[in-house]
């Protein structure tokens, strides 16, 4: 697959950097940066252009400037795309009246086109556009990239004698990297600490989605971005972990665990 990954600043370069050092072998991965000011209303796109680009099968935009997203139908021709992936970590870069007009632009070319909020939110089958907004898709190209960046999914190992983990493998990561940083951190943590000690792995790494609230989520996409990451983690420590009782005059008891 022939990747053309946009990008404008550190934030798309460190999603170029993570896909590069894991990505398939057979795939190609260029890049483009975009200018890094573009004017309000771009009438004519050619102008921010360079002359030509390579094929490409498939498009990722992660630029910071929402003016970026009007070159995008341009690139797509120049570049035979059949696909784009337009990430929304924040509404500043690519806001949802925008992100809305692109997929009508790409779909009138016949070009899927998903915009998945926050980014770590897209799977190889849906995405997200605020909170129970979640939009499904068809599409082999954007499939394929998702099945190996995206929404995170771990596969993790606990001892059932110590409820500690042993290993964490990386199924899914996210775009950014953040999940392979997150799984390296998780072991040897108990199964009782692990969905706190994902949380602070993911914010420390540091997240790059927007700390502002969204009103589609009522909420910072970062937290979202870290609540996807927190419930994978949870739903497979679940059963080892501990219970506690409260018992009036006793105070707070051990129990069994969840699972049993």
């Amino acid at each position: 697959m022939r990747i053309l990954a946009i990008i404008s600043g550190d934030y798309g370069q460190r999603h170029v950097d993570n896909i590069r050092a894991h990505r398939p072998a057979s795939w190609q991965v260029e890049t483009w940066r975009a200018p890094a000011v573009l004017p309000p209303m771009i009438d004519y796109p050619e102008d921010h252009l360079p002359e030509g680009f390579a094929p490409a099968d498939l498009i990722l935009a992660f630029g910071e400037h929402r003016g970026i997203a009007e070159l995008i139908p341009d690139i797509v021709r120049m570049t035979g795309a059949r696909a784009v992936i337009a990430a929304v970590d924040s509404e500043a870069w690519l806001p949802r009246g925008l992100a809305r007009q692109l997929r009508g632009w790409l779909a009138d070319m016949g070009v899927p086109c998903v915009t998945p909020k926050p980014l770590c939110s897209l799977s190889d089958t849906h995405y997200s556009l605020g909170r129970r907004q979640r939009v499904a898709y068809e599409d082999p190209l954007i499939a394929e990239f998702a099945r190996h960046f995206g929404q995170p999914d771990l596969r993790i190992a606990v001892d059932p004698q110590t409820r500690r983990i042993t290993s964490v493998e990386v199924v899914r990561d996210a775009v950014c990297g953040c999940a392979r940083h997150v799984a390296a951190g998780l072991v040897g943590q108990s199964a009782d600490d692990a969905e706190q000690a994902a949380g602070l792995l993911h914010h420390h790494y540091p997240c790059l989605a927007s700390m502002g609230i969204d009103t589609d989520f009522d909420d910072t996409l970062m937290h979202v971005s870290g609540n996807l990451l927190k419930d994978n983690v949870s739903a497979q420590v679940k059963p080892f972990k501990e219970v506690r009782f409260v018992v009036p005059g006793e105070g707070i008891l051990p129990g069994r665990r969840s699972g049993e």
